[in-house]
């Protein structure tokens, strides 16, 4: 088994620096956010407002030399918006593709519980796919291609919940949560984050990020953790206070996920504290509860978590 080159640690560890001058004390969330975008994975940001996920997504794409787009989601957003549209050119005789915001490296979705479901499938078919089809023509997207979306789940007036087959299209749901006091008076003292970010430098581009994410798959799953694996899965499955376990894909997403984490901490193999890590940043919205009276919102992902937590907890460690 090949260590980790020093190059791949050094590359990261620029990576995650660069973006906890901004983020500060949120290493855990700059780290799996990094994993995520190593794993090829997109990531959901479900958070009060106020506490930084727009920045946490700013911070990432200001790091890398990458093109950026935000788009802010409304009620009235459109497919087409977000996709782009054919336009006829009259002197030519034939029709132009106009790409919309999707078409960037990395994208923040902003309140992407705002979008009409209609809108939300046409982000996540891209997600999932990699490329959009407009007028029977396909139209590949950028490579690396992340989505970071953000929503608040307090607020149901006027949003649209993800149902939980498009929650399953998030390799991760991370929440932020407030600062601690110390950290949220250094932003005080600064006048807020934004004077850190305008002056963030890129500190990889395209294809070293690209170099990453080929890394990953390398990482070596023992047997045994195959099986510790399994063991969770199968326990989602079977818990009298689920409804609806997670699925293959969702299996192989969590594996990922280990192995990009254990890449990121400087491993060629993962070890089981990867799998215990990740866990309900990758589970938590791919089960169902069984409890008709939770509705979505905040409630609902705290049980969703607590669920997972206990099952991780109760299930032995492979030696």
């Amino acid at each position: 088994m090949n260590p980790v080159p020093d190059t791949v640690l050094e590359r990261v560890e620029k990576l995650h620096a660069s973006i906890v001058r901004v983020i500060r004390g949120k290493a855990e969330i700059v780290e799996a956010l990094i994993a995520a975008l190593l794993a090829r994975g997109h990531v959901l940001l479900e958070d009060v407002p106020g506490v930084g996920k727009t920045t946490l997504a700013q911070a990432l794409a200001r790091s890398l030399k990458l093109d950026f787009h935000r788009i802010q989601f409304t009620s009235d957003t459109l497919p087409s918006d977000i996709i782009g549209i054919s336009v006829y050119r009259q002197d030519s005789g034939t029709f132009e593709f106009i790409e919309g915001p999707l078409f960037a490296n990395v994208v923040l979705a902003d309140e992407i519980n705002r979008a009409a479901p209609r809108t939300q499938s046409a982000l996540l078919e891209a997600m999932s796919e990699h490329s959009v089809t407009v007028e029977k023509t396909r139209h590949q997207l950028s490579e690396p291609f992340l989505v970071v979306a953000t929503q608040n789940p307090i607020e149901s007036t006027g949003t649209y919940p993800l149902p939980e087959s498009q929650l399953d299209r998030f390799l991760m749901r991370l929440s932020m949560g407030y600062p601690g006091p110390d950290e949220e008076l250094e932003l005080l003292r600064a006048g807020g984050a934004e004077p850190e970010l305008a002056s963030l430098e890129p500190v990889l581009d395209a294809a070293e990020v690209v170099d990453l994410q080929s890394m990953v798959g390398e990482v070596h799953t023992d047997e045994k953790i195959l099986g510790y694996l399994m063991e969770v899965i199968s326990k989602t499955r079977k818990h009298d206070a689920l409804t609806l376990g997670v699925s293959t894909r969702g299996s192989l997403s969590w594996q990922r996920s280990a192995q990009a984490l254990a890449l990121v901490r400087g491993r060629a193999f993962v070890v089981p504290d990867d799998l215990q890590h990740t866990a309900e940043w990758v589970l938590a919205h791919r089960v169902l509860l069984a409890d008709p009276l939770i509705g979505d919102g905040w409630e609902k992902s705290r049980k969703e978590r607590a669920v997972i937590r206990s099952i991780i907890e109760s299930t032995p460690v492979p030696r």
